[in-house]
């Protein structure tokens, strides 16, 4: 699973750091999971998000990402570990926020089609949450670090 998650991490990453400004360089993203109760790819891309801002890496835009599913024919945000184990179907999405563009889709399982765009639409509106919390993170620890250097 570590494999397939560095591939998507990877693939999410790529087409949106500004490499251009840091020719003949490398920047890589490791990230240490120490307790997975549900939710890690979205869990590791939301993280990799923090850490290349919190970096001063230059991006297009954030990546946010966030899962939803379908239990008893009912949408669910953000599934957990024994929801993820069993056969529920698992969508995962990320997008560029201001954009609203879709960075990355993967489904886990099979999911019926009439249930795709309800499922789809509630993961979005996840990932939109999640960058709301995001910002506001980075906001804050953005004016600690100032009024630290003005004092």
């Amino acid at each position: 699973r570590s494999l397939e998650v560095a591939a998507f991490v990877r693939q999410t990453f790529e087409p949106i750091i500004l490499t251009s400004q840091f020719p003949k360089s490398q920047i890589d993203i490791y990230l240490q999971v120490f307790q997975n109760d549900g939710g890690l790819l979205q869990s590791c891309i939301n993280a990799a998000t923090m850490a290349l801002v919190d970096a001063g890496i230059p991006m297009l835009d954030y990546v946010c990402a966030c899962s939803a599913g379908c239990i008893d024919k009912v949408p669910v945000l953000d599934l957990n570990n024994l929801e993820e184990s069993s056969d529920t179907p698992e969508l995962t999405v990320a997008i560029l926020p201001r954009t609203g563009k879709v960075n990355l889709v993967e489904l886990e399982s099979r999911l019926h089609i009439e249930k795709l765009a309800s499922v789809t639409e509630l993961a979005t509106e996840g990932c939109m949450h999640i960058h709301s919390v995001l910002d506001s993170v980075i906001r804050k620890n953005t004016e600690h670090l100032m009024s630290r250097l003005n004092a």
